[in-house]
């Protein structure tokens, strides 16, 4: 299967070059239709390019402070010199959605 998602420039970015390995979504209906060896166009929701990516692993988690503690920043699109802190996903996800979904790490690789 082949699923679409979008990215801000700087997450797009990191996949693109290679440093990010691990998309962080909720855990919703959406993303529990995802299987390994999946693939994901992602569109930089700025510039509107796309690339593809392979579905490697499938972490799922009840937080993204699970999630953090399971993963390098690195994997995750921090910068090395980058504090990463969960509550970042805050602005993408409510507390009251990351409780009644989950989350989940989406392990992937370009193709």
């Amino acid at each position: 299967m082949k699923y679409e998602m979008k990215l801000k420039n700087n997450p797009f970015n990191s996949i693109k070059n290679g440093t990010k390995t691990v998309e962080m979504r909720l855990y919703d209906e959406k993303r529990r239709l995802l299987r390994v060896n999946d693939l994901i166009e992602f569109t930089n929701i700025d510039s509107f390019e796309k690339m593809i990516v392979k579905v490697v692993g499938l972490y799922k988690f009840s937080s993204f402070e699970e999630l953090y503690n399971y993963f390098d920043k690195v994997s995750l699109g921090y910068k090395e010199n980058e504090e990463a802190n969960s509550s970042d996903m805050e602005e993408y996800y409510s507390k009251d959605e990351q409780d009644k979904y989950g989350v989940v790490g989406i392990q992937i690789v370009r193709i």
